[in-house]
């Protein structure tokens, strides 16, 4: 099975490399992972002592961000290598403070695995939630270098847990210690006999909690809101906005603003997403042009400001579970103790459950039912506030996986 891994692995480089021809998402990693060897002997030198956190994507860095910062901390003489598989997560964070040095994750290979630690070499090794390399970890346990995973995740049809799944249980059996986010990953965990797991729940409820304790004033924002019921639609795609299309259209919406921060900023999407809207609307690009008090819509055609437009909302909608694209964040709008409307595909969501069943979270599935559910959050302010605070306080109950980890790392 480890020689079908293996040659399965290089497959996969050569279809990436080829794909890169057409897709340039593709492409940026496929280039990036070219750099990564020279960009860390450029870096690093052997006297140097290191640590080494990676994540698959923007998702993961977010949620493996808290405890990121605390080690950056306490390790204060150490060099700090961060590691990506997606360009969406490269490509947004390769100047993060936390890090010294940033770089694509390579192919993971046998000789790149050895190749990379030679150089790394790192004294203590981060994995975030679910980015499981063989050879990668298996060359971290042969060399007996420190390696945990926080908020990790499993499901019962997962690989792992599966008869011809040896190549990535085994990989699994390299982490010194595992965290979860729930009982039911480690439940699946102790079945193949992994015991070294501990239940700390999910890091993001601390990384969302903390942004209560930063500036999120937006003086543009505040001009634009000008004090009236604003809802704010996040990380939307165009089954999410025909929602808004038809209801903004219609006279429910009167006196109430929205903020629509697209998933995909493309400009030819923004123009089309602004010609649908029969109301006065303004971009980010040229809200400096504009008098925002008498637009009724602000398009995000920009990213990095959600999360503090959250901070605006009586009402949150979150992009993502109208169609297959996958539910975007919760807890970000959550944490400001706002309601949240959804789309109806969140089965692999936890979070979202929960939040549905504490009474602060509704999924819809067609316009009847959004209009509906909106409308009634609209017009009952009292009603709202306290559903919304429904979901601050689910935050505030599952944060500390933070500590958890902390208290296991610099104890021993």
């Amino acid at each position: 099975m480890d020689i079908i891994y293996n040659i399965g692995i290089k497959a996969t480089q050569l279809a990436l490399k080829c794909t890169a021809l057409f897709n340039q998402k593709i492409n940026l990693g496929v280039k990036g992972r070219a750099n990564t060897f020279h960009n860390l002997k450029k870096n690093i030198k052997t006297t140097d002592q290191t640590l080494w956190f990676h994540c698959a994507s923007l998702g993961e860095y977010e949620q493996g961000l808290p405890v990121f910062k605390k080690l950056r901390e306490y390790y204060i003489t150490h060099k700090i290598i961060l590691s990506f598989f997606s360009p969406s997560g490269y490509e947004i964070r390769k100047n993060s403070p936390i890090a010294d040095i940033v770089v694509y994750l390579p192919i993971d290979t046998k000789t790149n695995a050895q190749r990379f630690l030679n150089i790394v070499n790192p004294e203590l090794t981060v994995f975030v939630k679910y980015d499981i390399w063989p050879n990668f970890l298996n060359e971290l346990k042969t060399r007996q270098l420190r390696a945990i995973l926080i908020s990790a995740a499993f499901r019962k049809n997962q690989i792992y847990f599966q008869l011809y799944g040896k190549p990535l249980r085994k990989a699994l059996f390299a982490f010194e210690h595992i965290f979860t986010q729930n009982e039911g990953s480690k439940t699946l965990l102790e079945s193949i006999n992994y015991t070294r797991v501990t239940v700390s729940g999910d890091t993001r409820f601390d990384r969302v909690f903390s942004q209560l304790e930063m500036d999120n004033t937006l003086n543009f924002i505040d001009e634009f809101k000008d004090n009236k019921t604003c809802i704010v639609s996040g990380s939307t795609w165009p089954e999410d906005e025909n929602l808004f299309i038809d209801f903004i259209n219609s006279p429910a919406s009167k006196n109430v603003k929205f903020i629509i921060a697209p998933h995909t900023v493309k400009a030819n999407q923004i123009q089309s997403l602004q010609e649908k809207l029969n109301t006065e609307v303004v971009l980010f690009s040229n809200k400096d042009k504009k008098n925002l008090k008498h637009a009724q819509v602000f398009i995000l055609d920009t990213i990095g400001l959600l999360t503090k437009v959250y901070k605006y909302a009586d009402i949150a909608y979150v992009g993502g579970a109208m169609g297959n694209t996958g539910l975007h964040n919760t807890l970000e709008p959550a944490v400001f103790g706002v309601p949240i409307i959804i789309g109806n595909h969140y089965e692999k969501f936890p979070e979202a459950k929960a939040l549905i069943e504490n009474g602060g979270m509704f999924s819809i599935s067609n316009q009847i039912e959004f209009n509906h559910i909106l409308s009634i959050l609209i017009e009952n302010q009292e009603n709202r506030q306290q559903l919304g605070l429904k979901n601050l306080t689910y935050i505030k109950n599952n944060k500390g996986a933070v500590v958890q980890i902390l208290d296991y790392l610099l104890k021993l």
